[in-house]
Protein backbone atom coordinates (compact mmCIF):
# COMPACT_ATOMS: atom_id res chain seq x y z
CA UNK A 1 0.00 0.00 0.00
CA UNK A 2 1.08 3.60 -0.60
CA UNK A 3 0.86 5.63 2.60
CA UNK A 4 0.96 9.42 2.40
CA UNK A 5 1.76 11.95 5.11
CA UNK A 6 0.83 15.54 4.23
CA UNK A 7 2.02 18.51 6.22
CA UNK A 8 -0.48 19.69 8.84
CA UNK A 9 -2.08 23.00 7.90
CA UNK A 10 -4.06 23.78 11.06
CA UNK A 11 -2.82 26.99 12.70
CA UNK A 12 0.19 26.41 14.97
CA UNK A 13 0.08 22.65 14.42
CA UNK A 14 3.64 21.32 14.30
CA UNK A 15 3.07 17.62 14.90
CA UNK A 16 3.49 15.04 12.15
CA UNK A 17 1.69 11.71 11.75
CA UNK A 18 4.79 9.61 11.08
CA UNK A 19 8.33 9.65 12.44
CA UNK A 20 11.29 8.44 10.38
CA UNK A 21 11.21 5.28 12.52
CA UNK A 22 7.59 4.76 11.52
CA UNK A 23 8.47 5.21 7.86
CA UNK A 24 11.17 2.57 8.30
CA UNK A 25 8.66 0.13 9.82
CA UNK A 26 6.23 0.60 6.94
CA UNK A 27 8.98 0.19 4.35
CA UNK A 28 10.18 -2.98 6.06
CA UNK A 29 6.62 -4.34 5.78
CA UNK A 30 6.68 -3.76 2.02
CA UNK A 31 4.82 -0.48 1.75
CA UNK A 32 5.68 2.79 0.02
CA UNK A 33 5.77 6.00 2.06
CA UNK A 34 5.25 9.49 0.63
CA UNK A 35 6.06 12.49 2.83
CA UNK A 36 5.16 16.03 1.89
CA UNK A 37 8.28 18.19 1.96
CA UNK A 38 8.97 19.59 5.44
CA UNK A 39 5.99 17.77 6.98
CA UNK A 40 8.16 16.76 9.92
CA UNK A 41 10.16 19.97 10.32
CA UNK A 42 8.04 21.26 13.20
CA UNK A 43 8.77 18.11 15.18
CA UNK A 44 12.49 18.19 14.41
CA UNK A 45 12.57 15.77 11.43
CA UNK A 46 13.98 17.16 8.20
CA UNK A 47 13.42 15.63 4.76
CA UNK A 48 16.76 13.84 4.88
CA UNK A 49 15.68 11.91 8.00
CA UNK A 50 12.81 10.38 6.06
CA UNK A 51 14.79 9.79 2.89
CA UNK A 52 17.37 7.87 4.92
CA UNK A 53 14.58 5.44 5.87
CA UNK A 54 13.40 4.96 2.28
CA UNK A 55 10.51 7.45 2.19
CA UNK A 56 9.91 9.58 -0.90
CA UNK A 57 9.68 13.34 -0.43
CA UNK A 58 6.88 14.99 -2.44
CA UNK A 59 6.80 18.74 -3.03
CA UNK A 60 3.02 19.26 -3.15
CA UNK A 61 0.26 18.13 -0.81
CA UNK A 62 -2.09 17.45 -3.76
CA UNK A 63 0.27 14.82 -5.12
CA UNK A 64 0.61 13.12 -1.73
CA UNK A 65 -3.18 12.86 -1.42
CA UNK A 66 -3.65 11.75 -5.04
CA UNK A 67 -1.06 8.98 -5.03
CA UNK A 68 -1.79 7.51 -1.60
CA UNK A 69 -4.23 4.73 -0.72
CA UNK A 70 -4.03 5.73 2.95
CA UNK A 71 -3.43 9.19 4.34
CA UNK A 72 -2.05 9.52 7.86
CA UNK A 73 -2.56 12.85 9.61
CA UNK A 74 -2.65 14.25 13.12
CA UNK A 75 -5.57 16.70 12.97
CA UNK A 76 -8.84 16.59 11.07
CA UNK A 77 -8.76 17.84 7.47
CA UNK A 78 -9.66 21.50 7.01
CA UNK A 79 -12.11 22.64 4.29
CA UNK A 80 -9.32 23.40 1.83
CA UNK A 81 -8.32 19.73 2.02
CA UNK A 82 -11.81 18.38 1.23
CA UNK A 83 -10.97 18.67 -2.48
CA UNK A 84 -8.56 15.76 -2.06
CA UNK A 85 -11.20 13.33 -0.82
CA UNK A 86 -12.12 10.45 -3.10
CA UNK A 87 -13.95 7.15 -3.10
CA UNK A 88 -12.09 4.39 -1.26
CA UNK A 89 -9.42 6.59 0.33
CA UNK A 90 -8.41 5.57 3.86
CA UNK A 91 -7.97 8.52 6.20
CA UNK A 92 -6.33 7.69 9.53
CA UNK A 93 -6.24 10.66 11.92
CA UNK A 94 -8.00 12.45 14.76
CA UNK A 95 -11.40 13.38 13.31
CA UNK A 96 -13.66 14.57 16.20
CA UNK A 97 -16.63 14.39 13.85
CA UNK A 98 -19.29 14.95 16.52
CA UNK A 99 -18.45 18.65 16.41
CA UNK A 100 -17.72 18.77 12.66
CA UNK A 101 -20.85 18.39 10.55
CA UNK A 102 -19.30 19.76 7.34
CA UNK A 103 -16.33 17.43 7.54
CA UNK A 104 -18.56 14.44 8.24
CA UNK A 105 -20.77 15.33 5.28
CA UNK A 106 -17.74 15.66 2.98
CA UNK A 107 -16.33 12.29 4.06
CA UNK A 108 -19.70 10.62 3.49
CA UNK A 109 -20.36 12.27 0.13
CA UNK A 110 -16.91 11.32 -1.21
CA UNK A 111 -16.96 7.77 0.18
CA UNK A 112 -13.86 8.19 2.34
CA UNK A 113 -13.12 5.58 5.00
CA UNK A 114 -12.55 7.83 8.02
CA UNK A 115 -10.76 6.02 10.83
CA UNK A 116 -10.60 8.19 13.94
CA UNK A 117 -7.77 7.79 16.41
CA UNK A 118 -10.02 8.98 19.22
CA UNK A 119 -12.68 6.24 18.91
CA UNK A 120 -10.42 3.18 18.66
CA UNK A 121 -11.35 1.47 21.91
CA UNK A 122 -10.06 -1.59 23.74
CA UNK A 123 -12.35 -4.12 25.43
CA UNK A 124 -11.64 -2.54 28.82
CA UNK A 125 -13.04 0.76 27.55
CA UNK A 126 -9.69 2.54 27.23
CA UNK A 127 -8.83 4.70 24.21
CA UNK A 128 -5.22 3.83 23.35
CA UNK A 129 -4.71 6.43 20.61
CA UNK A 130 -6.36 9.24 22.54
CA UNK A 131 -4.65 8.51 25.86
CA UNK A 132 -1.17 9.95 25.10
CA UNK A 133 -2.58 13.23 23.80
CA UNK A 134 -4.96 13.38 26.77
CA UNK A 135 -1.95 12.98 29.03
CA UNK A 136 -0.20 15.86 27.28
CA UNK A 137 -3.31 18.07 27.24
CA UNK A 138 -4.07 17.39 30.90
CA UNK A 139 -0.59 18.44 31.95
CA UNK A 140 -0.65 21.45 29.64
CA UNK A 141 -4.04 22.59 30.95
CA UNK A 142 -2.49 23.44 34.31
CA UNK A 143 0.63 24.88 32.71
CA UNK A 144 -1.30 27.33 30.50
CA UNK A 145 -3.90 27.99 33.19
CA UNK A 146 -1.26 29.05 35.67
CA UNK A 147 0.26 31.37 33.05
CA UNK A 148 -3.02 33.15 32.28
CA UNK A 149 -3.75 33.61 35.98
CA UNK A 150 -0.93 36.16 35.91
CA UNK A 151 -2.11 39.78 36.02
CA UNK A 152 -0.16 40.57 32.84
CA UNK A 153 -2.70 38.50 30.90
CA UNK A 154 -5.71 39.82 32.79
CA UNK A 155 -5.83 36.99 35.30
CA UNK A 156 -6.38 37.25 39.05
CA UNK A 157 -2.67 37.64 39.75
CA UNK A 158 -2.45 34.39 41.67
CA UNK A 159 0.50 32.03 42.02
CA UNK A 160 -0.90 28.53 41.71
CA UNK A 161 0.93 27.16 44.74
CA UNK A 162 0.80 30.30 46.87
CA UNK A 163 3.65 30.94 49.34
CA UNK A 164 3.96 30.46 53.11
CA UNK A 165 1.22 32.49 54.72
CA UNK A 166 -0.73 32.89 51.45
CA UNK A 167 -3.22 30.21 50.35
CA UNK A 168 -2.78 28.41 47.01
CA UNK A 169 -5.12 28.68 44.06
CA UNK A 170 -8.28 26.59 43.85
CA UNK A 171 -8.07 24.27 40.84
CA UNK A 172 -11.38 22.62 39.93
CA UNK A 173 -11.27 19.75 37.45
CA UNK A 174 -14.49 18.37 35.97
CA UNK A 175 -13.86 14.77 34.94
CA UNK A 176 -11.59 12.18 36.50
CA UNK A 177 -10.38 10.42 33.38
CA UNK A 178 -6.94 10.60 31.77
CA UNK A 179 -7.01 14.38 31.27
CA UNK A 180 -8.28 15.01 34.78
CA UNK A 181 -5.75 12.74 36.47
CA UNK A 182 -2.80 14.28 34.64
CA UNK A 183 -4.06 17.81 35.25
CA UNK A 184 -4.45 17.00 38.94
CA UNK A 185 -0.94 15.56 39.14
CA UNK A 186 0.63 18.76 37.77
CA UNK A 187 -1.61 21.07 39.82
CA UNK A 188 -0.83 19.14 42.98
CA UNK A 189 2.86 19.21 42.17
CA UNK A 190 2.70 22.99 41.84
CA UNK A 191 1.12 23.24 45.26
CA UNK A 192 -2.47 24.07 44.29
CA UNK A 193 -5.60 23.03 46.15
CA UNK A 194 -7.25 20.51 43.83
CA UNK A 195 -10.82 19.20 43.55
CA UNK A 196 -11.96 16.64 40.95
CA UNK A 197 -15.65 16.21 40.15
CA UNK A 198 -16.44 12.75 38.82
CA UNK A 199 -19.68 10.83 38.32
CA UNK A 200 -18.26 7.35 39.00
CA UNK A 201 -17.88 6.38 42.66
CA UNK A 202 -15.39 3.68 41.70
CA UNK A 203 -13.32 6.20 39.79
CA UNK A 204 -13.32 8.53 42.80
CA UNK A 205 -12.04 5.69 44.98
CA UNK A 206 -9.27 5.11 42.44
CA UNK A 207 -8.36 8.82 42.49
CA UNK A 208 -8.32 8.85 46.28
CA UNK A 209 -5.99 5.83 46.36
CA UNK A 210 -3.77 7.20 43.58
CA UNK A 211 -3.19 10.50 45.35
CA UNK A 212 -3.34 9.16 48.91
CA UNK A 213 -6.18 11.49 49.80
CA UNK A 214 -4.30 14.67 48.83
CA UNK A 215 -6.96 15.54 46.23
CA UNK A 216 -10.58 16.11 47.17
CA UNK A 217 -13.26 14.41 45.08
CA UNK A 218 -16.91 15.35 44.66
CA UNK A 219 -19.77 13.57 42.93
CA UNK A 220 -20.39 15.33 39.65
CA UNK A 221 -23.91 16.74 39.75
CA UNK A 222 -25.32 20.21 38.98
CA UNK A 223 -25.34 21.29 42.64
CA UNK A 224 -21.72 20.32 43.33
CA UNK A 225 -20.52 21.67 39.99
CA UNK A 226 -22.16 25.05 40.63
CA UNK A 227 -20.60 25.36 44.08
CA UNK A 228 -17.16 24.27 42.87
CA UNK A 229 -17.17 26.57 39.83
CA UNK A 230 -17.96 29.57 42.02
CA UNK A 231 -14.80 28.91 44.08
CA UNK A 232 -12.46 28.16 41.18
CA UNK A 233 -9.41 30.19 40.31
CA UNK A 234 -8.65 27.72 37.51
CA UNK A 235 -11.45 25.58 36.05
CA UNK A 236 -10.48 22.68 33.77
CA UNK A 237 -13.05 20.88 31.63
CA UNK A 238 -11.87 17.28 31.23
CA UNK A 239 -14.98 15.39 30.15
CA UNK A 240 -15.13 12.97 27.20
CA UNK A 241 -17.71 10.65 25.69
CA UNK A 242 -15.96 8.68 22.91
CA UNK A 243 -17.14 9.85 19.50
CA UNK A 244 -19.98 12.00 20.88
CA UNK A 245 -20.28 15.67 21.74
CA UNK A 246 -19.03 16.53 25.20
CA UNK A 247 -21.88 17.05 27.66
CA UNK A 248 -22.38 20.68 28.63
CA UNK A 249 -21.98 20.61 32.41
CA UNK A 250 -21.13 24.23 33.26
CA UNK A 251 -23.83 26.73 32.39
CA UNK A 252 -23.50 30.39 31.45
CA UNK A 253 -25.06 31.26 34.80
CA UNK A 254 -22.41 29.26 36.66
CA UNK A 255 -19.60 31.08 34.85
CA UNK A 256 -21.15 34.40 35.84
CA UNK A 257 -20.63 33.47 39.50
CA UNK A 258 -16.88 32.96 39.04
CA UNK A 259 -14.24 35.32 40.38
CA UNK A 260 -13.10 38.11 38.06
CA UNK A 261 -9.84 37.11 36.41
CA UNK A 262 -10.39 33.38 36.93
CA UNK A 263 -9.34 31.10 34.06
CA UNK A 264 -11.20 28.33 32.23
CA UNK A 265 -9.36 25.72 30.15
CA UNK A 266 -11.71 23.34 28.32
CA UNK A 267 -9.78 20.37 26.97
CA UNK A 268 -13.01 19.01 25.39
CA UNK A 269 -13.34 21.98 23.02
CA UNK A 270 -12.68 19.80 19.95
CA UNK A 271 -15.72 17.72 20.94
CA UNK A 272 -17.91 20.79 21.35
CA UNK A 273 -16.81 21.78 24.85
CA UNK A 274 -18.34 21.04 28.25
CA UNK A 275 -18.67 24.67 29.33
CA UNK A 276 -21.45 26.84 27.90
CA UNK A 277 -19.31 29.96 27.51
CA UNK A 278 -16.79 28.08 25.36
CA UNK A 279 -18.54 29.32 22.22
CA UNK A 280 -15.57 29.45 19.88
CA UNK A 281 -12.31 27.65 19.16
CA UNK A 282 -9.11 29.63 19.67
CA UNK A 283 -5.55 29.13 18.43
CA UNK A 284 -2.10 29.05 19.98
CA UNK A 285 -1.39 32.47 18.47
CA UNK A 286 -4.58 33.97 19.97
CA UNK A 287 -5.52 31.51 22.72
CA UNK A 288 -7.85 33.38 25.08
CA UNK A 289 -10.93 35.53 25.17
CA UNK A 290 -12.82 37.13 28.06
CA UNK A 291 -16.47 36.58 28.95
CA UNK A 292 -18.20 37.57 32.20
CA UNK A 293 -14.80 38.74 33.45
CA UNK A 294 -13.37 35.23 33.11
CA UNK A 295 -10.53 34.25 30.75
CA UNK A 296 -11.39 31.35 28.42
CA UNK A 297 -8.69 29.17 26.83
CA UNK A 298 -10.23 27.13 23.99
CA UNK A 299 -7.34 25.83 21.86
CA UNK A 300 -8.39 22.60 20.14
CA UNK A 301 -4.90 21.27 19.45
CA UNK A 302 -3.13 21.88 22.74
CA UNK A 303 -0.49 19.13 22.24
CA UNK A 304 0.56 20.86 19.01
CA UNK A 305 2.47 23.36 21.15
CA UNK A 306 4.87 20.63 22.24
CA UNK A 307 5.14 18.80 18.92
CA UNK A 308 8.24 16.71 19.46
CA UNK A 309 6.98 15.17 22.69
CA UNK A 310 3.50 14.78 21.22
CA UNK A 311 4.64 13.26 17.92
CA UNK A 312 6.68 10.57 19.63
CA UNK A 313 3.88 9.84 22.11
CA UNK A 314 1.28 9.63 19.35
CA UNK A 315 3.19 7.54 16.85
CA UNK A 316 4.20 5.07 19.56
CA UNK A 317 0.54 4.01 19.68
CA UNK A 318 -0.67 4.60 16.11
CA UNK A 319 1.97 2.52 14.32
CA UNK A 320 0.63 -0.96 15.15
CA UNK A 321 -2.78 0.02 13.76
CA UNK A 322 -1.27 1.73 10.71
CA UNK A 323 0.71 -1.40 9.91
CA UNK A 324 -2.39 -3.54 10.28
CA UNK A 325 -4.44 -1.31 7.98
CA UNK A 326 -1.68 -1.11 5.38
CA UNK A 327 -0.92 -4.83 5.38
CA UNK A 328 -4.47 -6.21 5.52
CA UNK A 329 -6.66 -3.46 4.15
CA UNK A 330 -9.50 -2.00 6.16
CA UNK A 331 -12.05 -4.83 5.94
CA UNK A 332 -9.69 -7.64 6.83
CA UNK A 333 -8.11 -5.54 9.56
CA UNK A 334 -11.40 -4.80 11.30
CA UNK A 335 -12.68 -8.36 10.86
CA UNK A 336 -9.93 -9.46 13.23
CA UNK A 337 -9.57 -6.40 15.42
CA UNK A 338 -12.64 -5.17 17.28
CA UNK A 339 -10.80 -2.17 18.69
CA UNK A 340 -9.83 -0.94 15.23
CA UNK A 341 -13.38 -1.46 14.00
CA UNK A 342 -14.65 0.98 16.60
CA UNK A 343 -12.40 3.60 15.06
CA UNK A 344 -14.20 3.51 11.70
CA UNK A 345 -16.46 6.58 11.69
CA UNK A 346 -17.34 6.72 7.98
CA UNK A 347 -17.26 4.02 5.32
CA UNK A 348 -18.73 3.58 1.84
CA UNK A 349 -20.80 6.75 2.08
CA UNK A 350 -22.25 6.11 5.54
CA UNK A 351 -21.64 7.18 9.13
CA UNK A 352 -20.64 4.04 11.03
CA UNK A 353 -20.32 5.41 14.57
CA UNK A 354 -23.53 5.84 16.60
CA UNK A 355 -22.31 8.83 18.61
CA UNK A 356 -21.20 10.70 15.50
CA UNK A 357 -24.44 9.95 13.64
CA UNK A 358 -26.52 11.25 16.53
CA UNK A 359 -24.41 14.38 16.97
CA UNK A 360 -24.39 15.43 13.31
CA UNK A 361 -27.87 14.23 12.35
CA UNK A 362 -26.78 11.83 9.61
CA UNK A 363 -28.29 8.30 9.54
CA UNK A 364 -26.20 5.54 11.11
CA UNK A 365 -25.30 2.26 9.44
CA UNK A 366 -23.27 -0.40 11.20
CA UNK A 367 -19.92 -1.47 9.85
CA UNK A 368 -21.17 -5.05 10.01
CA UNK A 369 -23.93 -4.26 7.52
CA UNK A 370 -21.51 -2.58 5.11
CA UNK A 371 -18.86 -5.27 5.21
CA UNK A 372 -21.45 -8.01 4.81
CA UNK A 373 -19.81 -10.23 7.40
CA UNK A 374 -19.63 -10.27 11.16
CA UNK A 375 -16.71 -8.05 12.10
CA UNK A 376 -14.61 -8.97 15.07
CA UNK A 377 -14.04 -12.74 15.21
Amino acid sequence: MIIGVPKEIKASEFRVALTPAGASMLKAAGHEVLIESNAGAGSGFDNECYEAEGAVIIAEAAEVWARSAMIMKVKEPLPEEFQYFRQGLLLFTYLHLAAAHDLTKALVQKGVAGIAYETIQLKNGSLPLLTPMSEVAGRMAVQVGSQFLEAFYGGRGILLGGVPGVPPAEVIIIGGGTVGIHAARIALGMGASVVILEKSADRMRHIDETFSGRIRTLMSNPYNIANAVRKADLLIGAVLIPGSRAPQLVSDEMVQTMKKGAVIVDVAVDQGGSIATIDRVTTHSNPIYEKHGVLHYAVANMPGAVPRTSTFALTNVTMPYALELASKGLEQAVLHNESLGKGVNTYKGHVTHCGVAEAVGIPYMSLEQLIGNKPFD
